[in-house]
């Protein structure tokens, strides 16, 4: 990673456009079918049965219906009979040269990520089912999964991922994709959410929705680029975390990328994929998390004084001076002198996560939609 966002961003790009050998691809789709073979689940062996059983009945079907055909032309019918045969022979042939050349670009996509992530000493990762992350893309829905992760494990640990997940059932199902960039902190910090306002469209475009008490207004133009949402009571703290510099580094260089802290994480959420074969996005989240990263240490002194309000409300224990132990029997407890105590590492429970709120864009749509019905069925 870059070491700020004054300084050239450095990495080889290279892998993402080179040419690449078919038999260095072949390889490494070898060792990933090694890998998910030896964590192969029961869903996609029952997907593979599946597919299998498809293709046998498409066969059952078609090799008599071909041998009906041509025996009625060796009988004096005429040739179009045939016609169905080709145009399903010519069909199948064709969605199996579509398969085969998108899976071939996928395969050539994983390999250029995966040495691309090798020559910037960072490592690969097909694909990980239901990541347990605490972000909020992360709880919602069904068939949740990660691919495509390159991971950087110095200074700290940051991961590029594409996610998706799907909800509603049926016909009325969605998948929702999104990249992200998650970056492992120091220490526990309140939950806070920046909602980039260059990306919303109308709206915010994320899955989750905070009440406006939570909104936190601060100095300069941040508020034109980001509305920031912190814990009730912790605004003092949003203001430590959020100084000057850090939120003109956030406004240069994370203005497109909603922004959460929560736990001892901190993500960048896109619309678009993060883990990619452009340079440019590569650039472009190097460039933020660079600007960032360097910030994070004193992130790293911060501590939530309520932990030690709370830790002073317990039974004072005695502060009587300490007696040597005596033969055969354990020290005695002891208390640390008054106004040593600092607050350990973590969050009271209020400033764990926001408390969010029902969203009213779908709830006026519904509403507005069921007046516009009443009156057409009236109006007829």
């Amino acid at each position: 990673m870059p070491a700020s966002s004054s300084q050239p961003i450095a990495f080889d790009a290279r892998p993402l456009t080179d040419p690449v050998a078919p038999g260095a691809v072949r390889a490494f789709v070898s060792a990933m079918r090694a890998r998910r073979s030896s964590s192969m689940t029961g869903t996609k062996v029952l997907m593979i049965i599946i597919f299998s059983v498809i293709g046998i009945v498409f066969l059952a079907i078609l090799l008599p219906m071909t041998s009906l055909l041509l025996a009625g032309l060796s009988n004096g019918g005429p040739p179009f009979i045939l016609l169905p045969v080709v145009i399903i022979t010519f069909l199948a042939i064709g969605l199996g040269l579509l398969i085969w050349s998108t899976n071939r670009s996928a395969r050539i996509a994983r390999y250029r990520l995966s040495q691309f992530a090798a020559a910037n000493n960072m490592t690969y990762e097909d694909r990980i089912n239901d990541p347990q992350l605490p972000g909020m893309i992360f709880n919602i829905g069904r068939s949740r999964h990660s691919d495509r992760l390159v991971r950087g494990h110095s200074p700290r640990f940051v991961e590029f991922g594409n996610y998706q997940y799907t909800t509603g059932l049926g016909k009325h199902s969605t998948t929702h994709s999104w990249g992200y960039v998650a970056v492992k902190l120091d220490v526990p910090l309140p939950n806070i959410v920046l909602d980039a306002l260059g990306n919303n469209g109308f709206g915010t475009n994320l899955p989750a929705s905070f009440q406006k008490e939570q909104r936190l207004s601060l100095e300069g133009d941040f508020d034109r680029y980001f509305t920031l949402y912190c814990p009730e009571g912790y605004e003092a703290d949003a203001l430590y975390l959020f100084t000057p510099d850090i939120m003109a580094r956030f406004v240069d260089n994370a203005a497109q990328l909603d922004v959460e802290i929560v736990d001892d994480w901190l993500f960048l959420y896109t619309k678009r994929a993060a883990s990619t074969l452009d340079p440019a996005t590569w650039a472009w989240l190097f460039g933020a998390v660079g600007a960032l990263i360097t910030k994070f240490d004193q992130w790293a002194r911060w501590r939530d004084e309520r932990l030690a309000a709370a830790h002073s409300d317990a039974p004072a224990q005695s502060t009587a001076p300490a007696q040597a132990p005596i033969a055969g029997t354990h020290a005695l407890p002891f208390a640390a002198p008054a106004g040593m105590l600092t607050p350990p590492p973590g969050v009271a429970h209020s400033g764990r996560r926001l408390k969010r709120s029902g969203r009213w864009i779908p709830i006026v749509a519904v509403v507005c939609f069921g007046i516009v019905w009443f009156w057409m069925q009236f109006a007829r």
